[in-house]
């Protein structure tokens, strides 16, 4: 059991597998947080400390005495007009004019099992593998009664907060401001760590002090952002990759957020993660409620390695879902960087044909397929199959690409609009638009307004015309721009970003449950709305697209620190590369390319006979590890942005097996040697490589020997050959020397299996 209640004390304790989190209500009511992190026994409210403090104002409660402030207390959901002038989790305007609710303990429910959340993505979990605690809170004036919710995965060390918000008085209120998380500190040195970027790269890690003041991130951009994560850590400040207190705070949603840190001047720290305060105005008449997307909180007091696993794990098991979630996936190879908009339907059997030559599973007919769509300037919103541009229709298509031996997936872009379509003439008013005004067109496309469930049905009906054509198989979802006109015909205008996302949500779970066999990949541009909302419908996400190798290793490195591997979508693409013009080897390409579910996006007929043999010997690699990759034990080895290589392995659960990868970023004259420390094997056990795959005259393996008997040393490569055995003590604490090469980003791939 992982929820108790005192209550003499009135002390509510959540326990995790390693971690305690704690809270109490008081005299007056108010629910006071005590403590967050390793685990400890008996109650924590010896923390709390009373003083009078100058300009720190005092309930009316408490009377005369001054001691008692809220703008002071750690607190579990601290709302603005109480006295608390740090920032607030929760802003309401009454019908009055006035921003105030004071909210007070009225009850509390435990139950088993995990809380769900309807119309929304949240973590999941058996009756035997969760329990949930609901405390209710009121403002006796207002009538506004707020429930928050915690989900406690005891053997996950995961606690999940969400947040419901219901108006019971007579009157209209507005939710100006709504998180679901709050985390206050009495005390302590912290560093944020963020994760931000732009198109094409995203995701790079930004540590920070939280000093005296604020440090805000968030998104206004109707999705959760290529700028910033919806995710971050609060971490101590000697915390490293392997030691160290580190609290992570991951929001299960797609759309605008806002996360705050805070150090006040008493030196305590408040960090939060919630809604985007900007664009939302929420009102809630008699009876209406209101539900704050879900926070996923994690603690380690063993460094961000240790953090990342259990979210890896937590988003695995727990938020991924379907047929997918733990499958391993086809090797796909996508036309678009093949061909862009100038192909036909003999260009995508040529392509299957090609494709089942290499060993590929699965070709992907990108974009334009449909309507009038030979470019990105019109087209949005006819999902008819243009037959004459195929040159048959899309199920005789179909059925030659399941005929040359591979699987068949789609493209689309459902949310989007042209102005230039047979849909737009129709329905101009579905797009979002605010009257009066011209338009913000991004990719010369509009957005159609989702919050409405008739412009939804439309277009579902619409995907699912085509989808029922053939043995389609995969459906990449893209979405290529931000929101800005932010209006609705149908709509209150402050709601219109959060119903956006929830009709978005509502369309993915309508294709999930029509289409369970299908593989979705999310996409916004690449990894524009990455968040593990979307990995609720999707179980994996085009990361970037940005295909460089080198550049991909630093997103996929900001990546990992709370998305598995099996969510990355990453593919080998052609060089020069085409959004960095950078020409790395095909093997460097595939090692960085099977970080993720792996896939081509490439032309195989301008590759050469040698490129192609490679190719085939890539997949028959990536499939011999395909599932220690996706399901084992994820570590990151260094920090591409600070060290001369990138490194990272996977190790199986039980330890026996490893896959060591190593990128060589620099090359100078008089090279120096690159030793490389391994991670998470078992120190008294024997290791031996039983494969070393590295850069070549075409990037094949150069030594191999799954059958080395007696641990005898193969032939030396640098000190790394099949057949050799090590230490696992060895490798983790001396390291492995890389070999030094003449060449640029040389890479080495090392299996490693125990004696």
């Amino acid at each position: 059991m992982g929820i108790f209640y005192q209550e003499k004390e009135r002390i509510f304790t959540l326990q995790t597998a390693h971690t305690t989190y704690q809270m109490k209500v008081d005299d007056f009511g108010f629910l006071l947080h005590l403590y967050y992190g390793k685990k400890v026994c008996g109650n924590m409210d010896y923390l709390l400390t009373y003083y009078d403090r100058g300009f720190s104002g005092n309930p009316a409660d408490a009377g005369s005495d001054r001691t008692y402030s809220l703008d002071a207390l750690p607190q579990e959901y601290p709302a603005m007009g109480t006295g608390d002038y740090r920032s607030s989790a929760i802003v309401i305007r009454n019908a009055d004019g006035s921003e105030c609710c004071d909210l007070r303990y009225v009850f509390h429910v435990i139950k088993k099992g995990k809380y769900e959340l309807k119309g929304f993505p949240a973590v999941f979990a058996d009756e035997e593998e969760a329990e949930t605690l609901e405390i209710f809170l009121e403002d006796k004036v207002s009538k506004v009664v707020v429930q928050l919710l915690y989900g406690v995965l005891e053997k996950e060390d995961i606690i999940t907060r969400s947040v419901k918000i219901y108006n019971h008085g007579t009157s209209e209120i507005i939710v100006e401001k709504a998180a679901s998380a709050c985390l206050d500190f009495v005390s302590g040195a912290y560093d944020l760590l963020s994760f931000y970027g732009r198109h094409a790269m995203e995701r790079n890690l930004r540590r920070v002090e939280i000093g005296h003041g604020s440090y805000v991130i968030g998104s206004r951009r109707g999705t959760s952002s290529h700028q910033y994560n919806p995710a971050v850590i609060l971490a101590e400040k000697n915390t490293t990759e392997d030691t160290g207190n580190c609290y992570g705070m991951v929001f299960v949603y797609s759309g605008n957020f806002l996360s705050e840190a805070e150090k006040d001047q008493y030196g305590q720290i408040r960090v939060m993660m919630g809604l985007q305060s900007d664009c939302f105005h929420y009102p809630l008449g008699k009876d209406e409620s209101l539900v704050v997307p879900e926070t996923i909180l994690s603690f380690s007091d063993k460094g961000f390695g240790d953090l990342s696993r259990k979210y890896h794990h937590c988003i695995r098991e727990h938020i991924c879902r379907g047929k997918y979630s733990r499958q391993i996936r086809p090797v796909l190879i996508n036309s678009w960087e093949a061909a862009y908009f100038d192909f036909n339907g003999e260009t995508i059997c040529k392509l299957a044909e090609e494709a089942a030559e290499l060993g590929i599973d699965m070709v992907v007919m990108d974009d334009g397929w449909f309507g009038k769509r030979d470019d990105d300037n019109s087209g949005l919103g006819d999902w008819q199959v243009n037959e004459k541009k195929l040159g048959c229709s899309l199920g005789e298509l179909i059925q030659r690409v399941n005929h040359a031996g591979v699987k068949f997936g789609i493209w689309i872009e459902p949310e989007m609009i042209s102005e230039d379509s047979e849909l737009y003439r129709e329905h101009p008013d579905w797009a979002m638009q605010i009257p009066g005004r011209a338009p913000n067109r991004s990719r010369n496309q509009l957005v159609l307004d989702f919050s409405r469930a008739e412009v939804r049905d439309y277009i579902f009906d619409r995907i699912c015309s085509v989808l029922d054509q053939g043995n389609i198989e995969y459906v990449k979802w893209d979405m290529n721009r931000s929101l800005a006109d932010i209006y609705s015909r149908e709509q209150c205008q402050g709601k219109v970003t959060y119903d956006y996302v929830l009709g978005v949500y509502d369309f993915l779970e309508k294709l999930m449950q029509k289409y369970p066999d299908i593989l979705i990949e999310g996409c916004s541009g690449g990894g524009g709305r990455f968040d593990a909302g979307m990995l609720y419908y999707t179980p994996q996400i085009w990361c970037s697209d940005n295909t460089d190798a080198i550049d991909r290793v630093q997103i996929q490195y900001g990546t990992s620190f709370f998305y598995p591997v099996s969510a990355v979508g990453a593919h080998v693409s052609a060089v020069p590369n085409h959004q960095t013009g950078r020409s790395v080897s095909l093997h460097t390409r595939g090692v960085v390319a099977m970080a993720g579910t792996f896939g081509y996006e490439l032309d195989p007929s301008k590759l050469s006979r040698e490129e192609k043999e490679e190719i085939r010997e890539q997949i028959r690699q990536y499939k011999q590890y395909a599932a220690l990759i996706q399901n084992g034990n994820y570590y990151r080895l260094s920090n591409p942005s600070e060290e001369s290589y990138a490194a990272w392995m996977f190790v199986s659960e039980d330890g026996e097996e490893a896959l060591l990868n190593v990128v060589m970023l620099k090359t100078h004259g008089n090279m120096t040697v690159d030793y490389v420390k391994l991670k998470g094997l078992m120190p008294d056990a024997v290791y031996e490589v039983t494969a070393e795959y590295g850069d070549s005259a075409c990037g094949k393996v150069i030594a191999e020997n799954g059958n080395a008997a007696g641990c005898e040393a193969g032939t030396d490569n640098g000190n790394i050959a099949a057949g050799r055995c090590y230490y696992g003590s060895a490798l983790m604490e001396a390291g492995l020397p890389m070999p030094v090469r003449m060449k640029e980003y040389p890479a080495y791939q090392i299996a490693f299996k125990k004696v």
